[in-house]
């Protein structure tokens, strides 16, 4: 493997991970895995959907029902931008304000809100243990976290754990406790399935959605009430992932970071484009929306 590769680990290294938690994650996120932060956060989200609490509220909102590409590109835009800028510049309080403004409208736990910022923190980890072109660097573990705390407490959430496997252990609590089979948990997985279906042709759309459900661990599965893909399906995911971080190590590493960058964005094609994060967010809600979720 060329040694130029390992130039931006190094970097990584040289660097304090709770100093300098913001240039870590933007070096690690944008630059050394942004294809597979992508896929992580797709699926860290896609996890918080197995708790019958966050299924509610999102099947009760029904944007998931009716504009699912446009829920997506606004939640992964808006983080980006956080990322990519700050969470203290102007763009990155531009876009805290909208997460915080659309969250401020509804009856959330601050367990809820624990567990979803749980999610962005340790399954992209867990992704780059297994599928990263190199595993990640002890920097880049806590710089995670430090960054996510920093955001979560940008966010108003409270008793954030003080320490990286702290946070950890809470996470692995609440999914333990919290991952039950409801109507709401499957009728928002079906959406999301559909969501990532409907990115390719047609006539690869069933098999994209077997494919998402080899993805998927089995308390997932029973949260979503989904039947198992046949087992060669996830060897098969899992062999080709492993296979392309393989090839992945003689790449030379990224000269540009991609956070806050989407120009194949389905909803704000081109983006940025001149737009700013307050040109992102869901409306409010509806007349009529149902009382129990209303802050």
């Amino acid at each position: 493997m060329p040694r130029r590769r390992w130039e931006l680990r190094d970097r990584i290294a040289g660097l304090d991970p709770e100093r300098d938690h913001l240039e870590i994650y933007q070096l690690s996120a944008g630059r050394e895995f942004p294809w597979d932060y992508t896929r992580a956060l797709e699926f860290a989200l896609f996890r918080t959907y197995c708790v019958p609490s966050i299924s509610r509220l999102l099947a009760a909102t029904g944007e998931f029902r009716d504009r699912p590409q446009k829920r997506y590109d606004d939640t992964s835009l808006l983080m980006a931008e956080i990322a990519a800028h700050g969470y203290d510049s102007p763009r990155g309080r531009e876009a805290l304000k909208l997460v915080n403004r659309a969250h401020g409208r509804f009856a959330i736990s601050n367990d809820d809100m624990l567990y979803v910022l749980s999610t962005f923190i340790y399954d992209p980890i867990d992704w780059l243990d297994r599928y990263g072109w190199r595993p990640p660097h002890e920097n880049e573990r806590l710089a995670a976290f430090h960054y996510y705390r920093e955001v979560g407490r940008r966010m108003g959430i409270r008793e954030i754990p003080a320490g990286y496997a702290e946070f950890r252990a809470f996470k692995q609590r609440y999914e333990r406790e919290r991952f039950v089979w409801s109507e709401t948990n499957q009728r928002i997985g079906e959406y999301t399935v559909g969501l990532f279906a409907a990115w390719f042709p047609a006539v690869l759309r069933p098999a994209v959605r077997l494919a998402v459900r080899g993805m998927l661990d089995e308390p997932m599965l029973r949260a979503f009430g989904f039947r198992p893909a046949p087992r060669w399906v996830g060897a098969t995911g899992d062999l080709g992932l492993r296979a392309r971080a393989r090839v992945l190590r003689f790449f030379p590493p990224r000269r540009d970071s991609v956070l806050g960058v989407s120009p194949r964005n389905r909803t704000y094609p081109g983006y940025p484009g001149g737009r700013r994060p307050s040109d992102l967010g869901a409306d409010a809600p509806a007349a009529g929306f149902p009382a129990e979720h209303p802050r």
